[in-house]
């Protein structure tokens, strides 16, 4: 049975699963940042004319599927491929999408495009860690799921 489900209240001062929910948050950011930022990238390279939301949507679709893909393949050293995909999928979507996000608005806010500069990827990246890391404890401790 489930803290919540016992009807306690969770303890927010676990270090023990901060420290968890940090590690599985930034293995999900590495692979959110792989296929969004590459998109962005590219975009920002070839200089072809896409509308700043449609670059957006794309760096996040792809921001996605590398986060899905990159966790399965953590996952799949740990239990058969089919298990590790929809462990990947089932625990961490919800983080990946508030993560994607956060990092394009961040983005666009910044630099009112879908742009990549050397001191708005900081940015980006702290602001996809911070925002699914509580979600990520709270499904810890809450339910016992982790994706890692």
């Amino acid at each position: 049975m489930t803290a919540i489900a016992a009807g306690f209240p969770i303890d927010w001062r676990c270090r023990h699963t901060w420290r968890t929910a940090s590690k599985n948050t930034a293995w999900c950011l590495l692979g959110c940042a792989i296929g969004d930022f590459g998109t962005i990238a590219f975009f920002q390279f070839t200089g072809i004319p896409w509308p700043t939301l449609a670059i957006m949507s794309l760096a996040i679709a792809n921001g996605l599927l590398t986060s899905i893909a990159l966790e399965t393949f953590i996952l799949a050293r740990q239990m058969d491929l089919r298990t590790a995909f929809r462990t990947a999928i089932g625990m961490s979507f919800i983080s990946m999408v508030a993560m994607e996000t956060v990092m394009n608005a961040v983005d666009w806010v910044l630099t009112s495009g879908a742009v990549l500069t050397w001191w708005v990827v900081p940015l980006m990246l702290a602001a996809g860690f911070v925002t699914p890391l509580p979600y990520n404890y709270w499904r810890l401790k809450a339910l016992g799921k982790a994706c890692h």
